[in-house]
């Protein structure tokens, strides 16, 4: 039975080029697709009995309204790409709905260009995982999963 108070329901956001997964720069991102991704999120979320809602864009907006579609969940797993490191919008849809969220990185942002060293995100997120590939979003939603029963 699903939890109406707090639903249990995990969304998983994704920014801009991650739709390019698999062939975008593999020695940085790996082999890994984004539809890889979407079925261990899938898998994760039906191990701790959440539905998961999973979506990608490019569009700065966009993401912004599916922050705002995310109000009433369980929490959020966000790789926000390069947004992370611009996007004040998506910091303040975060603070505006009061969703928990994890931010996510495939690879190490703290070992590349000095841009990405700075986040928007960070500051509004329960946590931050980088550097771990694919395997940061199956361990966002299990912090999740623990923050939920804590």
């Amino acid at each position: 039975m699903t939890d109406t108070s707090q639903s249990g329901t995990v969304h998983v956001i994704n920014g801009p080029n991650l739709n390019l997964l698999g062939t975008r720069e593999p020695a940085i991102y790996g082999r890994t697709t984004l539809a890889d991704i979407e079925a261990l999120c899938r898998s994760t979320c039906e191990r701790h009995g959440f539905t998961l809602v999973f979506g990608q864009s490019n569009h700065e907006g966009e993401l912004v309204d599916m922050i705002h579609a995310a109000r009433n969940s369980l929490g959020v797993v966000l790789n926000a790409a390069a947004y992370t490191h611009t996007s004040v919008a998506l910091a303040d849809a975060i603070k505006a709905v009061g969703v928990s969220a994890i931010e996510v990185h495939l690879s190490n942002v703290f070992a590349r260009e000095a841009f990405r060293h700075h986040s928007y995100i960070s500051s509004v997120a329960r946590g931050v995982i980088c550097g771990l590939g694919a395997e940061g979003y199956r361990l966002a939603i299990d912090a999740l999963a623990q923050a939920r029963v804590s």
